[in-house]
């Protein structure tokens, strides 16, 4: 039987964070790794040796960004283009929302119930990271 929860705790982050670093140091990469819970509150954050400073905050909000819109980062790149529906959208919530990929919603029965978010790499390295981040959860 699976056990619902209505949000990611402490103990999922950490499972969380550590697949994350695990495919990152695979990639031959540092990254940020940050978890937000089901109200988009950041629960743990994680940067791997030889990450840039600025990644930290930019995994804070790739996570918070997929939360908020549950949507991963890279879903939104899109149609945030100019000419298209959601362009502008980047510059809403003082700047926070980030329009790249590296953020993934964390879902569980259909349920948002937390995000993760990573920077350090490429954007293609970031999603990757991300993924494994996730399936870290079972997502």
């Amino acid at each position: 039987m699976t056990t619902t929860i209505s949000s990611i705790d402490l103990s999922d982050a950490r499972r969380i964070i550590a697949a994350g670093e695990q495919k990152a140091a695979e990639l031959g990469i540092a990254s940020s790794i940050a978890v937000v819970d089901a109200g988009g509150n950041l629960v743990a954050q994680a940067r791997m040796d030889g990450a840039w400073i600025g990644s930290i905050d930019i995994a804070i909000d790739k996570a918070w960004t997929a939360r908020a819109t549950d949507h991963a980062t890279d879903e939104l790149a899109g149609s945030a283009q100019s000419g298209e529906p959601l362009f502008g959208l980047n510059t809403t919530n003082d700047g926070r929302l980030v329009i790249f990929g590296g953020g993934v919603p964390i879902r569980q029965n259909g349920r948002v119930i937390g995000a993760a978010g990573v920077s350090g790499g490429t954007v293609d390295e970031d999603v990757a990271v991300a993924r494994a981040a996730l399936a870290g959860f079972g997502g």
